[in-house]
């Protein structure tokens, strides 16, 4: 320990944006830190996303309709939200709780939660970008289309009760021929849209190496197939022990782990479950310059410029976080989206990608101290672990070098 009582040296599990985010910030205020993982840097849901920095799109995912529409698509393999039949007892006490937090009341409590970190999250990507992180973040309005303006009421209704909740979401809504004018990949299918300014995209697969190399400049070290076993208090440290009979030791454990936080988290007193909300992605070329990202709320598809072609991301799929990937899920994006874009030449398709989001019951990341001395968790962000990446970090860090934790971080408490 520091002469201050914090941390001189700390080991990261994770080397994902969150992780990798949280050793920056660690390393910001004066900490050795170790980054582990038992794949490599972006080897989970931090390479395959939609690459969106959205705040204003950064709503919880326990919004009373989502419980609506997945009773209704629930086995139907070609929804965009799919729950498999299956015996896994831990996964339906998981959509049990879910369900039972699938109202106006705790979705309205995560929307609050979320507003210190969708005011902040931009700039925490500033302070990388202008401090060794050398992947640019673009700023685009995203535009979501929908095939008519009665289908649009539903975001409209979202983003009024966001703005309603203290966080200033700037949006404009288009009809008819005038959407076209916005997105050329638009087809004339669409018939209504709303633009929501303020927002970002970036390559993501990128921008986290990037984040992983200024972590190694800055004199941090990261090791690659390095299995997490356990934790164990060794003489006043914490040594992290790997499969291979390997260790490196801290003063404090940061686990992000993403979909598989439960392994660890369970044993350091975590008792909010995560499950792996798996989505899918692949990039095709595009006719025409794709100007900004394209949100198909009604399918659940998020589409993003990226290396000169579209990136396409959708469904939320609930299995294991390992399970291999279904090219069914693949070709049901396609079929949905398809008659809402124009352009794409969808046969050409390259980097198809399946992957885990983590997800809690109750629509809260799970950001902080756990009941085990020196050990501490980020993760469960759902689709949003991108947006709110760095500004996990910084916040963690904080926390982990004061022993104080910030007030932004009180309803994501892990322990709750």
């Amino acid at each position: 320990m520091g002469i201050d009582g914090g941390p001189r040296t700390a080991v990261v599990i994770g080397a994902g944006v969150v992780g990798l985010s949280t050793a920056w910030f660690l390393q910001e205020r004066g900490v050795d830190v170790t980054v582990v993982d038992r794949d490599g840097v972006a080897a989970g849901a931090s390479w395959g996303n939609a690459g969106w920095l959205s705040p204003g799109l950064a709503i919880p995912l326990n919004e009373p309709g989502v419980l609506r529409y997945g009773l209704r698509s629930m086995l139907d393999r070609s929804a965009p939200l799919h729950v498999p039949a299956t015996p896994d007892i831990g996964l339906w006490s998981f959509l049990t709780r879910f369900a039972v937090h699938c109202n106006w009341k705790s979705w309205g409590r995560a929307v609050r939660a979320n507003l210190p970190f969708n005011e902040e999250c931009l700039e925490a990507f500033d302070v990388l970008t202008a401090n060794g992180v050398d992947a640019p973040t673009v700023e685009a309005p995203i535009m979501a289309a929908f095939e008519n303006p009665k289908q649009a009421l539903g975001l409209l209704h979202e983003l009024e009760r966001i703005n309603d909740s203290g966080q200033e979401i700037r949006y404009t809504a288009f009809e008819g021929d005038d959407l076209g004018k916005q997105a050329p990949q638009l087809s004339p299918r669409a018939r209504a849209g709303i633009r929501l300014d303020g927002q970002r995209h970036v390559d993501p697969g990128e921008f986290t190496r990037s984040l992983a190399r200024a972590v190694v400049a800055r004199g941090g070290t990261i090791r690659s197939g390095f299995r997490v076993t356990g934790v164990h208090d060794d003489s006043g440290r914490l040594s992290v022990r790997s499969g291979a009979g390997d260790s490196v030791s801290g003063d404090a454990v940061v686990l992000a782990t993403g979909a598989w936080l439960n392994v660890l988290g369970r044993e350091w007193g975590v008792r909010q479950p995560v499950r792996a909300g798996r989505g899918y992605s692949f990039t095709v070329p595009t006719e025409e310059a794709v100007p900004g990202p394209i949100y198909l709320p009604a399918v659940r598809v998020a589409c993003t410029p990226y290396q000169g072609k579209l990136r396409v991301a959708g469904t939320m799929e609930f299995r294991d976080a390992d399970a291999p990937l279904d090219q069914r899920r693949v070709d049901a994006i396609i079929a949905s989206a398809r008659p809402l874009l124009t352009g794409v030449s969808w046969e050409e398709r390259t980097d198809t990608w399946v992957g885990p989001r983590p997800v809690t019951p109750d629509g809260r990341p799970l950001i902080g101290a756990t009941k085990a001395p020196g050990r501490f968790v980020a993760g469960g962000h759902g689709m949003w672990g991108l947006t709110h990446g760095p500004i996990t970090g910084r916040m963690l860090a904080e926390q982990i070098t004061t022993g104080k934790q910030p007030a932004a971080l009180r309803d994501f408490d892990p322990t709750r």
